[in-house]
């Protein structure tokens, strides 16, 4: 289950059973308690950390081999820990144990969400090291002009005439001294997205890929790198998925305008039955709303509903709202839920039939 960006960050500071760091290129996983075996596995990719996370399990739990109990973690951690870990698993918060492959869910989340950290620290330390060249050449040229103005072996009118040649040059150059400072501000003040961030720029969802002092690149949904001018990028509103609040989504359809409101009271009642069974998928507040009444023929209603995640994981939005549309599907069968269109003028033509051989008089 994807979570929140503070939720989901302090989550491995809070399940001290493992966490991911990166040394010399490589995974490796350590453990905050020490578990009945020692034991240092090395984490390459998401396979190794799916077996990371199988024998974690397996060490953790104690009497039950598919669930690890709130008495398992209380071997390792304190008891305020214990319960702000529970809810971090899928369906532990109903049940009170966490079942293994919501174990491993979470191992793969948190290994994606240090990996994408690492790589974060890595594109700003290379952000960095150009913004550091740019300022070292321009420092040693200054040094340069004040130590030979220091010894004599230039004079002022030398200075004069240098800085009149720096500020013609400004006119050749202004630009992109512009584009620069502008790119400084947006990467280093603003900095309004970090790697694999999912954003929306100009109606169009990209993954953060690469991001340089210059320039930042993007993939796209179908697999296209897209390069985007940083200074292009400060003028341009954007939409960041991983940074954002549990997200919002709605569907909506049409029903008989004849649909009693007994039937209408039953069929919120069995959205709000289903919602409210699933608060680990969906917020329990929500809305069933009549939007309109079209033709005295049809109803059209809304039903908007708040997920426990955002949008940066596009799949697993979606089979959320798939699942929710295959209810709806059950519960209209259930309620004998249905639309009729309005009678239709139908106009029948024979296209078989020839024309008479001869005209036809009529006296």
């Amino acid at each position: 289950m994807k979570l929140s960006v503070t939720d989901h960050r302090s989550s491995i500071n809070v399940v001290k059973t493992s966490f991911v760091c990166e040394k010399e290129g490589m995974m490796k996983a350590v453990t905050g308690s020490r578990l009945r075996t020692e034991w240092t596995p090395e984490i390459y990719d998401e396979e190794d950390m799916v077996k990371t996370a199988d024998r974690i399990f397996a060490e953790v739990v104690e009497t039950d081999p598919e669930y690890i109990h709130e008495d398992d973690l209380l071997r390792y951690m304190a008891k305020e820990d214990v319960d702000n870990a529970i809810p971090l698993f899928q369906g532990a918060t109903d049940t009170g144990k966490i079942k293994k492959s919501s174990f491993k869910k979470w191992a793969v989340d948190a290994y994606k969400d240090r990996k994408s950290l690492a790589n974060s620290f890595k594109s700003t330390k290379t952000a960095i090291d150009e913004l550091d060249k740019i300022l070292t050449g321009i420092t040693v040229i200054a040094v340069i002009l004040v130590w030979l103005l220091l010894i004599g072996l230039v004079t002022t009118k030398v200075i004069v005439f240098i800085s009149s040649q720096l500020f013609l040059l400004t006119f050749m150059f202004g630009n992109t001294c512009k584009t620069i400072f502008e790119s400084i501000i947006f990467v280093f003040v603003l900095h309004p997205f970090d790697l694999d961030d999912r954003c929306s720029i100009d109606g169009v969802q990209m993954v953060v890929e690469e991001m340089k002092l210059l320039t930042t690149v993007f993939l796209r949904y179908d697999g296209e790198k897209i390069i985007y001018p940083n200074s292009v990028l400060t003028t341009k509103p954007i939409g960041n998925f991983y940074r954002s609040p549990p997200m919002g989504d709605s569907v909506e359809f049409a029903i008989d305008f004849s649909t009693s409101t007994q039937t209408l009271d039953a069929l919120k009642e069995r959205i709000k039955g289903y919602v409210e069974s699933k608060p680990h998928r969906w917020n329990k507040d929500h809305s069933v709303l009549v939007k309109d009444i079209v033709n005295v023929n049809q109803m059209n209603i809304g039903v908007y509903v708040t997920h426990t995640i955002n949008f940066q994981n596009p799949g697993r939005k979606n089979i959320r709202r798939s699942d929710l549309l295959l209810e709806l599907k059950k519960i209209f069968e259930e309620l004998h839920i249905k639309y009729h269109l309005l009678p239709q003028e139908v106009h029948l033509k024979s296209i078989d039939s020839a024309p008479p051989a001869f005209p036809i008089t009529r006296r």
